[in-house]
């Protein structure tokens, strides 16, 4: 984190030398004019003069495969939000109004009735698009602060904290049964195999602990992958910071994890 902050620091500097602003201590003004509606294009379009061929559109979109991250996707940019407006970023009533405003597009998605759209490119597009019909131009200050490397980043950690845990609850499920089973066949006996040749008679309980060992290593990998997870990768925006005033540890525990 300390090249992190150095980057941050030196982006700050250049920030007041470029406004004549002191500190970042008092809301820095939004002008979010230019992310209306006459330059509703992609994100990377600017120097474009004409969308891309239908086929290179299809071929380009993580739509289709990225809408399982929607959930922590949202859930991420609810904690965002709640942290823009206790930072002053933007108002309180600006911030509940995107609270509210996210927390219905969670139910659609949750419920299986938010309606995906191709054009939207990726799974974060779809969700400002239908945040905005919710909530009007307030939505477009919901990215302040952040970028699409912050939010990815945020996402995948999520995926991946709640994934491992959802695994590592199914492994220990196979680690019981499998005790369950040796100790219901204490006398059972089996031929044990090495190079496809029957070898040594074993006991089936001492076959099937085996795997259950073999499971418990694999338990703790995932406990240790849900550890690294749980780590926010939040604070650096696009590169070296963010002249806003962010506080990225609030928004780590808004979520549950370690700033």
């Amino acid at each position: 984190m300390v090249g992190t902050n150095h980057a941050q620091g030196i982006t700050q500097m250049t920030y007041f030398r470029a406004t004549g602003r002191r500190s970042l201590s008092s809301p820095i003004g939004l002008n979010c004019a230019f992310m209306g509606e006459e330059n509703s294009g992609p994100l990377w379009g600017g120097r474009f003069g004409s969308s891309p061929a239908e086929a290179f559109e299809r071929l380009n979109a993580s739509i289709p495969f990225d809408v399982r991250l929607a959930p922590h996707d949202i859930r991420g940019s609810i904690a965002h939000a709640k942290m823009l407006g206790a930072q002053g970023i933007v108002t309180e009533r600006e911030s509940a109004e995107l609270v509210r405003g996210l927390e219905m597009v969670l139910g659609e998605v949750e419920a299986g009735e938010f309606s995906w759209v191709l054009s939207d490119e990726d799974v974060h597009t779809a969700v400002e698009r239908r945040l905005r019909e919710h909530v009007g131009d307030v939505a477009l200050k919901l990215h302040t602060g952040r970028s699409r490397n912050d939010q990815v980043a945020l996402d995948l950690h999520l995926f991946v904290r709640e994934a491992a845990e959802g695994i590592r609850r199914g492994v220990l499920a196979a680690m019981r049964a499998l005790v369950d089973v040796a100790e219901a066949n204490r006398e059972v006996v089996l031929p044990g195999y090495t190079h496809l040749q029957r070898a040594q008679p074993i006991l089936l309980g001492h076959h099937l602990l085996a795997h259950f060992w073999a499971l418990e290593r694999d338990r703790r990998r995932l406990e240790a992958a849900g550890e690294a997870a749980n780590r926010s990768p939040l604070g650096a925006a696009a590169l070296g910071g963010t002249p806003h005033p962010i506080d990225p540890a609030l928004t780590a525990r808004e979520l549950g994890m370690e700033p």
